[in-house]
């Protein structure tokens, strides 16, 4: 026979994997090693003493006798007297009751060696990312010699790690729209804590440098900038983000500066001190009441001109759940039940008797509840889709705020501290929206105050400014004011001339479009 051949036949041949063979031995020695010990213990319980003759080389044939009669314990174990064996009932039960504490150990074993091959990875993703790649040589040639406006490559500023990683590469990446940044809208100033770099030319390459308030990127390009611009910002932030890392990356030196506050309803992050944050909290005013339904209803709202009598029935069904439930006192499990359209009488009622409810919020809610039925039911689904996430008791418990909780966050901008909004990222939030509508109504909550706190200073700005860093925001909480925060323009935006710089990240122009239709965002 010739030698390749011979390779060949012998190559087709088939076999047990060995992990299969050691797996069925391993299960027939634990099946095995139960039953002995389960026909043991139970006769120890029943009699106090070890059965006689109960030994493990018995086993194997014991348990071909309970598989054909499982009632039968003494004719499984035919040598043992049968007044120093159990019932089958205790048997079976401690033989179950082992094996669950089996399954349960081998679930907790898999799951820590997951976690720690996942955090072993991620630790040398992040070292590998800190490392500096080395520059072209082409390139440091030509940065030594001068250059003019016309040329292809911007001038560079003071070198930074997080943002020449990025820059070595971009040569390539000029043609993606993602990666394109828009013209500095403070001239070259610095930006809320982080400087803001011009172009130089026409024909300049786009670096994803933060030269505007809204720069488009993937993940990796969008991470360095928003930590940069947490570590830079001179007083109190405000951060939302889908990436855990951020948060662990930066709290440590945010906390020098404040108190640091996570509102992370989804618990992404691994921490127990968590802010607890409920949507009702400070809706016994109306317009606030009013501000925070809108909120709660953007991720799930429809765009449509048509449906915007829809939408904004919804707007009032919810925003009279919201003030009836603040001013009587009522948790937002209440509020949760009243959108599902269960006991709505009792917020009418609310809206009716107690003194501290705006005027004619009962009327206009009643109105709103027996006028056009079919309307009403889409509205009433809208508010349930917005609260949906309330099922899930995480997000419950995260909305079931304590007295230390709303002190915390009512201070926490004097105090110069940082509230990190951490959520899982969502497409389709007008399907599953998850926590997005929390997410919003909390970031559009802060937003307000803070709008509020400079119209009350002297020199209608903040100072030091609230910084807004707002990594995948579309995706996480698609904040209502930010096509105003990004206006720079004197009087009719909210964000350089109110205090409130921003940093907004996105993925790309589709992304843009699809949170905000109706606004031309400065992409």
């Amino acid at each position: 026979m010739r030698p390749d051949d011979r390779d060949r036949h012998r190559g087709g041949e088939g076999g047990i994997p060995d992990g299969l063979l050691i797996g069925v031995l391993a299960f027939v020695l634990g099946m095995t090693v139960m039953v002995w010990t389960a026909t043991g213990l139970a006769g120890l319980f029943a009699h106090g003493s070890w059965p006689a003759e109960v030994t493990f080389g018995h086993t194997p044939l014991a348990m071909r006798q309970l598989v054909e009669a499982p009632h039968d314990i003494a004719a499984a174990w035919p040598e043992t007297p049968k007044t120093q064996l159990s019932g089958y009932g205790l048997f079976w039960g401690l033989f179950i009751g082992q094996l669950m504490v089996l399954l349960v150990l081998t679930v907790f074993v898999m799951g820590t060696a997951a976690r720690w091959r996942a955090g072993r990875a991620r630790r040398r993703a992040l070292a590998a990312s800190a490392m500096p790649e080395p520059t072209p040589e082409p390139e440091a040639k030509a940065e030594q010699q001068p250059q003019p406006r016309s040329e292809s490559v911007p001038r560079e500023a003071a070198p930074r790690p997080a943002v020449e990683q990025v820059s070595a590469a971009e040569p390539v990446r000029a043609a993606e729209p993602p990666l394109e940044s828009v013209p500095s809208v403070a001239d070259g100033n610095r930006l809320g804590g982080w400087e803001s770099i011009p172009a130089e030319g026409a024909g300049a390459v786009g670096v994803p440098t933060p030269r505007g308030p809204l720069i488009l990127g993937p993940p990796e390009t969008r991470h360095p900038l928003a930590v940069q611009a947490i570590r830079d910002a001179d007083g109190p932030a405000l951060v939302i983000t889908s990436n855990p890392t951020l948060w662990s990356d930066t709290k440590d030196a945010r906390a020098k500066l404040g108190p640091v506050l996570l509102y992370d309803p989804s618990h992404l992050c691994d921490t127990p001190a968590r802010l607890h944050w409920s949507p009702s909290a400070g809706c016994e005013n109306k317009d606030t009441a009013g501000a925070r339904a809108a909120a709660l209803l953007a991720p799930v709202r429809p765009t449509a001109k048509i449906d915007q009598t829809v939408a904004d029935t919804a707007e009032t069904l919810l925003r009279s759940y919201l003030h009836a439930a603040a001013v009587d006192g009522r948790t937002i499990r209440h509020v949760h039940r009243w959108a599902q359209g269960t006991q709505v009488q009792d917020a009418v009622r609310i809206l009716r008797t107690n003194p501290k409810a705006a005027s004619g919020s009962a009327g206009e809610l009643e109105a709103t509840l027996t006028s056009h039925p079919e309307r009403r039911d889409i509205a009433q689904e809208l508010t349930a889709r917005a609260l949906s996430a309330l099922f899930t008791v995480n997000v419950r418990e995260a909305c079931t705020p304590n007295r230390t909780d709303s002190l915390t966050l009512d201070s926490f901008v004097d105090e110069g501290g940082t509230l990190y909004v951490v959520g899982e990222p969502i497409e389709d939030p007008r399907a599953n929206p998850g926590a997005m509508p929390l997410l919003t109504a909390l970031a559009s909550s802060v937003v307000e105050r803070g709008r509020r706190m400079a119209e009350r200073s002297s020199s209608g700005r903040l100072d030091p400014p609230l910084t807004l860093v707002l990594d995948d925001v579309a995706a996480v909480a698609p904040l209502p004011q930010l096509p105003d925060l990004l206006s720079a323009s004197g009087g009719t935006g909210t964000g350089l001339d109110r205090g409130l710089p921003v940093l907004a990240l996105l993925r790309s122009r589709e992304q843009a479009r699809s949170r905000w239709p109706h606004h031309e965002l400065p992409v």
